[in-house]
């Protein structure tokens, strides 16, 4: 269930496509994001593994693990419920965590190659 969650956080903020032949697991693709970003006790221990100023769960090693692969390849390996939860979560960080969001965005993106595209579109979507 995190893990999708957490796959969503920033695979969708690159502007590279490419067409990998295989897909990340499809397994937590029907979890309820809006209750993971709703609740910051469930929240914040993934913010705290991406950022590196946590413990990170079995999810959260595995999400460490396919962050820079999917920035890179623009989410290629995601699903299309993960890519559509992947701008369900950005806009969730864009708009409610800023602080966060350029956290997250400074350690993965420094150089604003991938997130800044986005930026603008996402702000207006809601995460509701």
């Amino acid at each position: 269930m995190k893990t999708l969650f957490l796959a969503c956080v920033l695979c969708f903020t690159t502007l590279v496509f490419s067409k990998p032949a295989e897909k990340y697991t499809d397994k937590f693709d029907t979890i309820n994001l809006n209750e993971i970003l709703e609740n910051r006790r469930l929240l914040l221990p993934f913010i705290k593994c991406l950022l590196d100023q946590g413990k990170c769960s079995a999810e959260g090693k595995e999400l460490k693990s396919h962050v820079q692969e999917a920035l890179e390849n623009n989410c290629g390996k995601c699903t299309d419920a993960q890519k559509k939860g992947t701008r369900i979560v950005i806009s969730h960080f864009i708009n409610n965590e800023p602080d966060y969001w350029n956290q997250l965005s400074e350690k993965y993106d420094s150089q604003k190659k991938y997130v800044t595209k986005y930026e603008e579109q996402l702000r207006s979507i809601k995460a509701n």
